[in-house]
């Protein structure tokens, strides 16, 4: 019987959820089931199994026993009715899109949004009559004004990617609401441990899980938790048709991954807060953002929305882009790579790598400046850290 973690804490919830006991060998660990299709017992239980009145298994890319484990996890840590799990993150997004926009329907979104969210509307879903505003989703009248009849969906990222701009969920989903929208949250930085979006008023959650909840640096996924049972059902079902789901093995490798994720959250934000600290008083550095100092403009919306301030900081050297590239080729310990969210510190420029496909004028209005540098910080040691930015920092 699986445990009933109603009022328990973050770290055995985080541990537990969706737990689905082996009751064939008495597996502890969730069996990967790697199999592209399912046997009946009979003709008449297939027929019944797909035609929803039992409940079956029937084809992998419809439904896996390992896949549904995890599912039922972050929907669990999400407060949602149910999850579902997608072969990348851009897959969650794109599912999203497909699902709720289509020609003359209007979106709006968060302009400093993850690079490739933004671009496949520009780009491609344009060619199909979708409509668009991305606009500062933080100043909420900017929202109201970008508001349109036709608007369906507010879709928002928070903290934004990569300038850490924090959007008021709440606010945003009664005015998506008041328009007959839905609000959808990317909440891949700040994990289902540190917000629960759902909780505040959104209707659909995404994660990139690639990042965060498998937190290893070794599978690329995406899941949607939905707030009710209807948009489950509209979402679910365009995943199935156009196919972008994840497979078995990947569901159980970010299942192992995710039971450690309040752990290296826990250790993650610890060593940002010291960094950024360190950062802000540092004379060769321009300017510092990271929701935990008080100097961030929305450190108040941050703690009201947030349970912790997650591992993202942003931070801009004195001198330009010449001395910030100084600054990442000789740092030690973080590698200079994409992505965030897993256990090693990752240091990049998102001018030149994560949205360098965004115009310039359009990645400078949303603050991504040249000059910006993004560092998610990882589980070593906050001292060891610290010394190699301080190293690296003295070789301006």
């Amino acid at each position: 019987m699986s445990l009933d973690l109603k009022g328990k804490g973050i770290n055995t919830r985080v541990t537990h959820a969706g737990e689905n006991p082996d009751n064939v060998y008495g597996s502890v660990g969730v069996p990967i089931y790697q199999t592209s299709t399912f046997k009946f017992r009979d003709a008449d239980h297939g027929a019944r199994c797909f035609s929803g009145e039992e409940q079956g298994y029937l084809y992998t890319r419809i439904g896996n026993p390992t896949t549904n484990t995890f599912e039922a996890a972050v929907a669990h840590l999400e407060h949602g009715y149910g999850g579902i799990a997608t072969s990348s993150g851009m897959a969650a997004v794109s599912s999203i899109y497909m699902t709720y926009l289509g020609a003359g329907v209007h979106m709006v979104g968060t302009d400093a949004v993850y690079g490739s969210s933004r671009m496949v509307i520009e780009t491609d879903f344009s060619r199909f009559g979708v409509e668009y505003s991305f606009v500062d989703t933080a100043n909420l009248d900017e929202v109201r004004k970008a508001m349109r009849p036709n608007t369906k969906l507010l879709y928002i990222e928070t903290p934004a990617n990569p300038t850490i701009k924090l959007t008021d969920i709440a606010a945003c989903a009664e005015i998506a609401h008041e328009h007959g929208a839905l609000l959808v949250v990317d909440n891949t930085f700040m994990s289902p441990v540190l917000q629960n979006p759902l909780e505040l008023g959104a209707d659909v959650v995404l994660h990139s899980i690639t990042k965060y909840i498998n937190g290893h640096t070794d599978v690329v996924g995406g899941v949607i938790v939905t707030r009710t049972e209807a948009e489950f059902d509209r979402i679910k079902s365009v995943i199935n048709g156009i196919g972008g789901t994840m497979d078995p093995h990947q569901s159980w490798l970010v299942l192992r991954g995710m039971r450690t994720l309040s752990l290296r959250v826990e250790r993650g934000e610890q060593n940002a807060q010291k960094l950024a600290e360190y950062l802000e008083s540092h004379p060769k550095i321009e300017w510092v953002r990271y929701p935990g100092l008080v100097s961030h403009p929305q450190h108040d919306l941050a703690t009201r929305q947030m349970k912790g301030y997650g591992s993202m900081i942003s931070f801009e050297v004195k001198g330009g882009v010449e001395n910030g590239k100084t600054v990442l080729n000789n740092v030690k310990i973080p590698q200079l790579a994409v992505s965030l969210g897993g256990y090693e510190s990752l240091i990049q420029h998102p001018a030149s790598m994560t949205h360098a496909n965004i115009p310039v004028d359009e990645r400078e209005a949303a603050g991504i400046t040249d000059g910006l540098v993004r560092y998610a910080v990882g589980t070593e040691d906050s001292a060891d850290l610290l010394a190699d930015l301080d190293q690296a920092l003295a070789k301006i």
